[in-house]
């Protein structure tokens, strides 16, 4: 066998990372561009990644470039845009780079951008692993099998975590830096990008950090004076401080969230209420991922969108398997096996994202570079037994495989309601099959490189490189062609009739606002027309949505999809246009001609759509003769109140007093709810609306007249970042309709303006500023030092580090 010491590289730093960039960039490019050429140019995919990446990438993208950055209209009924748009992409450098593209680019740029970040993950990757590697090589490896992970793989589908994948991995190396070099500010620096990037994996990242660093410090492979100790945590902090400028606002948004509430309880903190999910996490580490939406191995571990992937291309977990069936003591195997508890147990989990319990397993990405470390560190000792780690690894497989796909099962025949015997517990045999294929002959490949590993050791380590290529590319574009089969309106529908804008819709009195509803049609599709919508698919969106729409019998967690059964939300919320998409399965008038909404007549067919009218649409700002209280509005069936919603405003207990005068209370026990009532109350509403209405990210104006004093109501959504005034003089708003705003105004013409700030934004920026300031004051006078005093000039690492 060769010696590893022969195989170090004179050649610069800077050759191997570029050579880990473009292997990463050629890999992705190779599995994604038969893709992007099927979609004539464009990137499309199926589920979250098309009814939300793409639509939320373009309309940020313009409104950035238009300067509307502080209330979003397009938003499912408005929401705050910084706080609602942060997780998904605000604070993506890969984002911003799409800014000085024209709008009709953005679509076409989220497969390019795609791949670049495979590109970006292998080299960060590389960056860290380096350090380990005795020759760079080893590192490119470990770089390709955590950039080509099961993880990453996976969550192509959620485009926006691959930031947390690709940014990770230079806070660690930071943190490396520091700890062995004593390297001033890096680490301020890494923990700003992170935690800019995305705020919901920085959670995660803390957590993983500081596990890693308690278990070097007890492993005896760092020391540090306390000194050290507290310039490293300055660094911590101060790097926080400087992503303020989106941390705080982002915050106070998604502290009115009511998902972010699921604590630790009783034995659901101690082990999974579904038993599947055990053989999920077990599953994710020796076979290529299942697509999102639809697991095959573990039908019901409801884990759906859990992001359980952790595979390894080529390798799976034979490295990690040999590191730890190896001999000596070393951090890494207490390291893994910490994370192999957590993934177990179910309140370990959710310690990566404050002990939420709702079950994600969206840290993986951390524990496949660890993974990853581990199967090159095995590469580089002579003496570790690949042969029983390999054999462990495919006896693994097979007993994961086996019983799943031949165990026999009762099944009911379709056709004759008799039952008849079954084989296999997967629901999708051939695709499972096809799984456990790529994971044979992943591991067959492997067995066949290391037939070079004590001949040649050169050709052993391209000939891992070729491999972990070829079996990432196999098995990734078989992973994107599944997921595209779960949607087949990519040509029929999305490319010419959602991606362009809604160019080819033309309305009258487009300049005036009104909300359009989607019938039976894609989430988010108002979205892609950038059109106001009551139907919006997006998960944080303000407090008083989550809050409102509950008490008309409406579910609110994801996503507002309001039924045709609530009828009369769309004339309380001002929707003019409905939209039944020409492939939609359902039509929204049966045979003679009436619609499954009362008051809708049919208007015009457009951009693939039959469009419909609101007959009985109340325009934005309209008021009310009587009120309810807030506890009376409770008490009503909630079938009615949709209806109840047009007959009086809900007025909060504690506002009774001071403004039920200007309004006359309603006997609810003689009320009627039929469709003629509902027909009348809209009218109603209708002429006590607003003659004008103007709007933009700021805010809005309105105009009303009338001939007494009134409580004008809008269906915007209640949020702490609005203020109003009436006739130039600041009044206070009202919570009414249980989440939304009104004012009071007074007998005559009055001119009503609403003015929008993104809470926390002003002093977010302030914070950032005084972190920024930090970071140059402590930069100058830390001064970086190099090498620590009396440190041997060989990197440490690659002497004292090894299996001991």
């Amino acid at each position: 066998m060769v010696p590893l010491h022969i195989l170090r590289d004179s050649s610069t730093p800077g050759f191997y990372r570029r050579k880990a960039f473009f292997y990463g960039l050629g890999v992705a490019f190779l599995f994604f561009i038969p893709f992007i050429i099927f979609d004539q140019g464009y990137f499309l995919f199926y589920g979250d990644f098309n009814v939300q990446q793409v639509p939320f990438y373009q309309m940020c993208h313009d409104s950035i470039r238009n300067g509307e950055w502080g209330w979003n209209w397009k938003t499912d009924l408005g929401a705050n845009f910084i706080g609602s748009y942060t997780f998904y992409l605000l604070g993506s450098p890969f984002f911003w780079l799409t800014i000085p593209f024209p709008s009709w680019m953005v679509p076409h740029l989220m497969g390019p951008l795609l791949i670049l970040k495979f590109g970006c993950a292998t080299l960060t990757s590389y960056v860290y692993l380096e350090r380990y590697a005795k020759h760079p090589d080893y590192a490119i490896i470990g770089a390709m099998l955590y950039a080509f992970s099961g993880f990453s793989v996976y969550n192509i589908f959620f485009n926006h975590f691959h930031e947390a994948i690709i940014f990770f991995p230079l806070m660690l190396w930071a943190l490396d830096e520091y700890m062995y070099e004593r390297r001033r500010c890096t680490f301020a620096i890494t923990v700003f990008l992170c935690c800019t990037v995305n705020y919901y994996f920085f959670v995660g990242q803390v957590v993983f950090l500081l596990i890693y660093w308690t278990v070097r410090m007890l492993s005896g492979s760092w020391t540090i004076t306390m000194k050290d100790f507290l310039l490293l945590f300055c660094e911590s902090v101060i790097g926080v401080l400087c992503s303020c400028l989106l941390l705080i606002p982002t915050i106070l948004a998604v502290l009115q969230n009511p998902r972010i509430s699921d604590p630790p309880n009783g034995w659901g903190a101690l082990l999974y209420d579904y038993n599947q999910r055990y053989l999920h996490i077990l599953e994710c580490f020796f076979f290529p991922p299942d697509i999102p939406a639809r697991p095959n191995f573990t039908p019901n571990s409801e884990a759906k969108w859990a992001s359980l992937g952790a595979w390894l291309p080529l390798f799976s977990m034979s490295g990690v398997i040999a590191f730890l069936q190896y001999k000596k003591k070393h951090w890494l195997k207490t390291m893994l096996l910490i994370l192999f508890l957590m993934a177990g147990v179910p309140v370990l989990n959710a310690a990566f994202q404050l002990f939420n319990m709702a079950y994600y397993a969206r840290w993986y990405y951390m524990l496949t570079l660890m993974m990853s470390l581990a199967t090159i560190a095995c590469l580089q000792y002579a003496d570790v037994d690949w042969r029983r780690a390999i054999h462990w690894t495919l006896g693994i497989t097979l007993g994961i495989a086996l019983p799943i796909g031949l165990m026999p099962r009762s099944v009911s025949d379709t056709d004759t309601a008799e039952k008849k015997l079954s084989f296999g517990l997967e629901d999708y045999p051939t695709r499972f099959w096809a799984y456990v294929a790529v994971a044979l002959l992943s591991l067959a490949l492997l067995v066949m490189v290391f037939q070079y590993y004590q001949r040649n050791r050169r050709k052993f380590l391209s000939s891992c490189m070729l491999g972990i290529a070829l079996v990432s590319v196999i098995y990734s574009a078989y992973f994107i062609a599944l997921g595209k089969t779960q949607s087949d309106d990519t040509h029929h529908w999305i490319i010419p009739y959602s991606l362009n804008k809604g160019a080819d819709i033309h309305l009258p009195d487009s300049d005036q606002f009104s909300r359009v509803d989607v019938y039976d049609g894609m989430d988010n599709q108002a979205m892609f027309w950038q059109k106001p919508t009551i139907q919006c698919f997006h998960s944080i969106v303000p407090g008083s949505v989550m809050e409102f729409y509950p008490t008309i019998g409406v579910q609110r967690d994801v996503a507002s999809r309001p039924d045709t059964s609530v009828y009369g939300l769309r004339g309380l919320t001002s929707c003019r246009w409905l939209f039944c998409p020409s492939n939609s399965n359902q039509s929204f008038t049966d045979s003679t001609g009436k619609g499954v909404m009362p008051g809708w007549s049919y208007y015009d067919t457009q951009n693939g759509c039959t469009v419909y009218q609101n007959d009985y649409y109340i325009p934005m700002g309209f008021s009310y003769d009587y009120y309810i209280t807030r506890s009376e509005y409770d008490s009503t069936n909630q079938a009615e109140r949709h209806l109840l919603l047009l007959k009086a405003i809900v007025l909060e207990d504690s506002d009774i007093f001071r403004y039920g005068s200007t309004l006359k209370h309603l006997d609810l026990d003689t009320q009627s709810y039929t469709e003629e009532e509902y027909y009348k109350d809209c009218l109603a509403r209708k002429a006590t609306s607003c003659s004008s209405f103007e709007y933009d990210s700021s805010g809005f104006t309105a105009k009303f007249n009338s001939n007494t004093s009134r409580i004008v109501f809008f269906s915007v959504p209640y949020e702490n970042g609005w203020s109003a005034e009436v006739n130039g003089k600041k009044v206070d708003i009202i919570k009414s309709n249980v989440g939304f705003m009104s004012v009071e105004v007074p007998a005559g013409t009055s001119v009503i303006h609403f003015t929008y700030q993104t809470p926390g934004l002003k002093l977010g920026a302030a914070v950032s500023a005084g972190g920024i300031a930090l970071l140059l004051f402590y930069w100058y006078f830390t001064k970086p030092t190099g090498r620590r005093k009396g440190q041997i000039e060989q990197d440490p690492v690659r002497q004292t580090d090894e299996v001991q």
